[in-house]
């Protein structure tokens, strides 16, 4: 580090862990401020460049941004997109800290007396997604969900299959979307990461609900207005 506490290329570098190749890169797609110049082939760094090059990196390749988007994002406010990345990460971590522990293919189907074809034809369909050792909670809770259907007479004889699945999980994507969008505009930067992490899971349970109150509600409707359409 030099006397007044700039970096050299070399030096930011390092302390990024980012090449000085793509440094200049980001530096010519404006997404780095312009270096101290002290002479027409020397420039030095200010320290707050790193964290700012490791965000830009992370953003690339964690959240596959262009780097056209992620310049916006810096251009607007650099902080609130510090508080992006960390929110999206405490609750990433939270969740899958949640998905740990894992139950055998084996247990699933004695529990749940799913036929293997079953099973693994929603995996094929993403529904599913076990690993070597077995299914995580949220699997198990659709495989509990899809025996109680089948259980209940949803089944293959009167044309039901595992891919219905799939018309919840397209509309129900388009939805995860939109909420996350909306739960990260509204608490990144605007409050400390862990009151917005206890915010969402204490609302998991009642939108659960609150889904599944609109559900029967929209079910209802719907059956009313094909009922007035053939009246």
């Amino acid at each position: 580090m030099s006397s007044n506490g700039l970096l050299k290329m070399s030096e930011l570098a390092d302390a990024s862990g980012v090449s000085a190749g793509t440094i200049k890169h980001y530096l010519r797609e404006g997404l780095l401020p312009e270096p101290v110049k002290t002479s027409r082939n020397m420039a030095y760094y200010p320290p707050d460049f790193v964290d700012r090059i490791k965000l830009i990196k992370q953003l690339q390749e964690e959240r596959f941004m262009p780097l056209k988007v992620i310049k916006g994002m810096l251009d607007e406010d650099p902080d609130r997109a510090m508080a992006l990345v960390e929110l999206e990460d405490r609750i990433l971590e939270r969740a899958l800290a949640g998905e740990e522990k894992r139950t055998s293919s084996a247990e699933v189907k004695r529990r749940y007396e799913m036929p293997q074809e079953v099973l693994a034809r929603l995996e094929e369909l993403g529904i599913l997604t076990p690993n070597s050792r077995g299914y995580s909670p949220s699997d198990v809770k659709v495989v509990e969900a899809i025996s109680r259907f089948r259980a209940g007479g949803y089944d293959e004889r009167i044309g039901f299959t595992v891919y219905d699945t799939l018309r919840y999980k397209r509309v129900l994507q388009d939805l995860v979307k939109e909420e996350v969008s909306v739960l990260m505009e509204r608490l990144a930067g605007e409050m400390d990461t862990d009151s917005a992490v206890e915010l969402i899971e204490a609302g998991s349970a009642p939108l659960q609900d609150l889904i599944a109150a609109l559900h029967s509600k929209l079910l209802i409707a719907e059956l009313q207005e094909q009922k007035a359409q053939r009246s």
